[in-house]
């Protein structure tokens, strides 16, 4: 199995995508808008991608937070308001606020598990900085670590209950970033000791299954690497000050954050520590490249990647079947909340 994470080109699978997927055989897939369109036609390309492979639990992930950051839209999907929604609440109530996540990412993660996808890389546990870049802004669940944590253990469990494993990101914090990682490196300058604020959401949460690097540069650890080609920052750092034990996931290698081909990037990420190499952008010659610069996956990556897969449960076949409307509503009830 390759330990890599590829996209898909658009709403069905070409030819070319069917034969290289079952020959590389990759640890599994990420959707993006481009691929979804419809319930029935989401499911069917989720359920294509298990049979290509013979695998029930098979790594098929989104990025479906809410508010900006969703890939599922309406009419179709059902609108999901962003963190800072959640972080409004509990300055206000903290309990209904964290009753209100769970609910919101139970709800959420039955259209996700209704569509065949097994993982939600949801939630980022960056914290909200005063004049970072509006990159993480309303996505943030706060700026309060343990507040963070408290609403991020939320949301795993309401994913969870849905049969959807979470993924906490962007290890080790991306909230103090002043540039969008998509667009350049960040660099970092705060002192380890300012840094350990950022590290505490994760290090409250370090057993969750699966991770997320940041394509973020910290001068305290690593002057040169972005956190997901550093191996100081992934051994020392995720590994040993937060103890992340779960299946670590790079962001996309195709961001501009990060120089060099994405092949060349992906072997990088491996080398430092992390299990999976993340290309999203469906690039035949970056996938092919990808399949041929990588080692075949370690035995303890193949191990966490069960563990993590152990998270999601058995795909249901209706969402409105098993409560969703209801989620919603007890949802909304706590939110309003905030306007009484």
């Amino acid at each position: 199995m390759v330990p890599a994470i590829f996209g898909l080109s658009g709403l069905t699978l070409s030819d070319d995508e069917r034969a290289f997927f079952r020959d590389a055989d990759p640890a599994g897939y990420i959707l993006f808008g481009r691929n979804v369109e419809s319930r029935a036609q989401v499911r069917s390309l989720t359920d294509e991608l298990r049979s290509i492979h013979g695998r029930d639990r098979l790594f098929v992930c989104i990025d479906q937070e809410g508010g900006r950051v969703a890939r599922m839209k309406p009419p179709t999907w059902s609108a999901y308001p962003p963190g800072e929604a959640f972080d409004r609440l509990y300055r206000l109530a903290p309990a209904s606020a964290i009753e209100a996540a769970r609910l919101n990412a139970q709800a959420l993660g039955l259209d996700l598990a209704e569509a065949g996808i097994s993982v939600d890389l949801h939630p980022p546990l960056d914290l909200r900085h005063p004049g970072a870049h509006d990159i993480t802004g309303d996505r943030a669940l706060g700026a309060d670590p343990m507040q963070v944590a408290a609403l991020g253990r939320a949301i795993l469990d309401g994913l969870g209950r849905s049969g959807v494993a979470g993924c906490i990101k962007h290890i080790p914090g991306h909230g103090r970033a002043l540039a969008d990682s998509h667009k350049e490196l960040p660099t970092v300058t705060a002192s380890a000791e300012e840094l350990e604020l950022d590290l505490a959401p994760f290090r409250a949460l370090s057993a969750t299954p699966i991770g997320m690097t940041a394509h973020v540069r910290y001068t305290a650890w690593d002057g040169e690497n972005a956190g997901t080609l550093s191996p100081f920052v992934i051994e020392e750092v995720i590994r040993k000050a937060i103890g992340f034990t779960g299946l670590l996931l790079t962001d996309d290698l195709d961001m501009q954050a990060l120089s060099g081909s994405v092949p060349e990037l992906a072997a990088q990420a491996i080398a430092a520590g992390c299990n999976i190499a993340l290309n999203c952008w469906a690039k035949m010659d970056d996938m092919t490249g990808i399949a041929t610069a990588l080692p075949v996956m370690s035995g303890e990556t193949a191990a966490r990647l069960e563990r993590a897969l152990a998270a999601a449960g058995p795909q249901i076949v209706s969402a409105a079947e098993a409560g969703h409307a209801d989620l919603l509503a007890r949802r909304d009830a706590l939110l309003a909340l905030r306007a009484a």
